[in-house]
């Protein structure tokens, strides 16, 4: 299984990186390779599905492809069209394309909007390769009981292809599993489920493929947020030997309608047993829930910055939690050399924040540029007395520091061509604790949808993991503040974050009312101010940039909601 990480809209890179696991399968003398759900195209095209040249390009570049195949069987994901478009899965064989599955299940909620471009297929496919039946199936045809997969395996099928492109979100990895577990018990068959890694846009795929025996032994687990080809040899006689004392398949075999099942049959030289040793059983461990979130934040920023060409990233530097956790992931995705930071205190900075800023810089090695802003506020200042005068100084006043770094900072990435990575967490993006045009500006938002108690979470666990303190103690344990008024901290506008996220999830992630929330034992006058606070700040959001999607609703893709909204 060819664990491989596409760019969207790439073919010729795209195949060119299938042709290279094609060659490491061959030298590995595997009898089939497989390859992720719309692996020539990546996932998900979205709107280049509307154009028929690119959909004219992905088939012909699959025809290429094939007559470079040869001497092993490999299944690819690909854009299939008759008088409609496909998910598409093609079946290569000695040189050409021999057969092609439709995907039946589409998926229609969260991040996927299948139903948008895509027709359904109307017939599970079984491939019988020499002696051998496969059934094919393309992702969330395998997540539905009565699905393809169990006609297939009653068609005879002894192993069920899965390809997929299954997003990361936290505990998902888990979920997955215990279900691959019980639809290869309930049908007596191995399950061999693929799975694309890498960062696309807003999704982290972290791969993380799996072979489950009929049993429900997992036989391989791949690495997660790893590039890699999976390899393994199957005890095909195990689906028979378990058949065979399954009275239940008998009864069940009786009623089913197996003659939709199609059969592709295909012919090949077998390679000798002798040519290769038995391969040892591997299966890696998934990362603990911290390691597994970080490596998805690291994942996502590396891939979004090299994948749109950009090699340099530049980072407003508070010295805060937020932005520090930023700068440690984008350091460890990027490296220090690709990394400018920008310190811009106001008369409100802290002596503190300077020193842990250029103490953080220090320990990661990254270029800190220090950039005054008291000077332009003054500017600025002067040029609306004239319309503020005989009215209070309040938050307007505040934002035009946050609106001055980010124009300092966007005339810094506009200038040397270096990607803005902004700092707001989910937290803050939920409640409009950000300014627009001022923190929320730049280009990519590595923890939009990390809440501010995982935030602390993950600034710990990274000074854990590593042999030195990397983002320095008091930046974790001093009060958040925006610094943009004497003596400020976060808990002035906002309720004490434990509470504020536990409120938000329910509301956000979960769909709670006010009424739901505050009978779990919070106040209903916070609640309700939460809940005004995060509908009001809709209109921002949306003129957010793109941020790692790792929960399991995050804003943008998962979570659409209207701006003019009188409910």
């Amino acid at each position: 299984m060819a664990q491989m990480n596409p760019t969207v809209g790439d073919l010729t890179k795209n195949s060119e990186m299938i042709l290279r696991f094609v060659e490491e399968a061959r030298a590995a003398s595997a009898n089939i390779v497989v390859f992720p759900e719309l692996a020539l195209t990546g996932y998900p095209p979205e709107d280049l599905l509307l154009k028929p040249g690119f959909i004219g390009d992905n088939i012909r570049v699959l025809n290429d492809l094939a007559g470079n195949i040869r001497d092993i069987t490999a299944v690819i994901g690909f854009v299939d069209r008759k008088s409609e478009i496909y998910n598409a899965a093609a079946i290569i064989h000695n040189g050409s394309v021999a057969g092609v599955y439709h995907k039946m299940f589409l998926p229609n909620y969260g991040v996927f909007d299948e139903e948008r471009y895509f027709q359904a297929g109307d017939a599970p496919l079984n491939i019988k390769l020499d002696d051998i039946t496969i059934g094919i199936g393309i992702c969330e045809d395998i997540w539905y009981p009565e699905g393809p997969a169990s006609v297939q395996a009653l068609a005879g099928a002894e192993v069920i292809i899965s390809i997929n492109a299954s997003p990361y979100q936290m505990g998902k990895a888990l979920l997955r599993e215990e279900t691959l577990v019980t639809r290869a018990v309930d049908n007596d068959v191995i399950i061999a489920y693929n799975n694309i890694v890498g960062g696309q846009d807003e999704l982290v795929f972290d791969g993380h493929g799996l072979i489950v025996s009929e049993r429900g032994k997992v036989i391989v687990r791949g690495k997660s947020f790893v590039e890699e080809l999976i390899v393994a040899d199957l005890d095909l006689d195990g689906p028979l030997r378990s058949r065979r004392h399954d009275p239940r398949r008998r009864k069940v075999s009786l009623k089913a309608d197996t003659a939709h099942v199609r059969e592709l049959k295909l012919y090949t030289t077998k390679v000798p047993s002798a040519v290769r040793s038995e391969l040892p059983l591997r299966s890696d461990a998934p990362p603990e829930r911290l390691e597994e979130v970080l490596q998805a934040l690291i994942m996502g920023t590396r891939d979004y910055v090299l994948k749109n060409g950009f090699k340099h990233v530049v980072i407003a530097l508070s010295g805060g939690i937020d932005s520090a956790l930023v700068l440690a992931i984008a350091t460890e995705a990027l490296g220090a050399e690709n990394i400018t930071t920008v310190f811009m205190p106001s008369k409100y900075s802290s002596h503190d924040s300077k020193a842990d800023a250029e103490a953080l810089a220090r320990t990661l090695d990254v270029e800190l540029l220090n950039i005054p802003i008291e000077e332009l506020v003054g500017h600025y200042a002067d040029s609306l007395s004239a319309y503020f005068k005989d009215t209070e100084e309040n938050v307007a006043e505040e934002n035009l520091q946050a609106r001055i770094r980010g124009n300092l900072i966007m005339a810094l990435s506009n200038k040397f061509g270096w990607l803005v990575l902004t700092t707001g967490n989910k937290s803050e993006m939920s409640v409009g604790y950000a300014t627009l045009y001022g923190d929320m500006a730049g280009g990519f938002a590595i923890i939009k949808d990390v809440p501010k108690t995982l935030v602390y979470e993950l600034s710990k666990y990274i000074n854990k993991r590593s042999s030195n303190t990397v983002i320095p103690d008091r930046i974790i344990t001093r009060p958040p503040s925006a610094e943009l008024r004497a003596d400020q901290t976060d808990q002035d506008t906002l309720p004490p974050y434990d509470v504020l996220d536990q409120v938000l999830r329910a509301y956000v992630e979960e769909d709670m009312s006010i009424d739901d929330i505050s009978e779990l034992g919070y106040d209903r006058d916070l609640v309700k101010r939460i809940v005004y606070m995060v509908d009001l700040s809709e209109y921002k959001r949306r003129q957010a940039p793109p941020g790692i999607k790792i929960t399991e609703r995050a804003f943008g893709k998962d979570r659409r909601m209207p701006i003019t909204n009188g409910y």
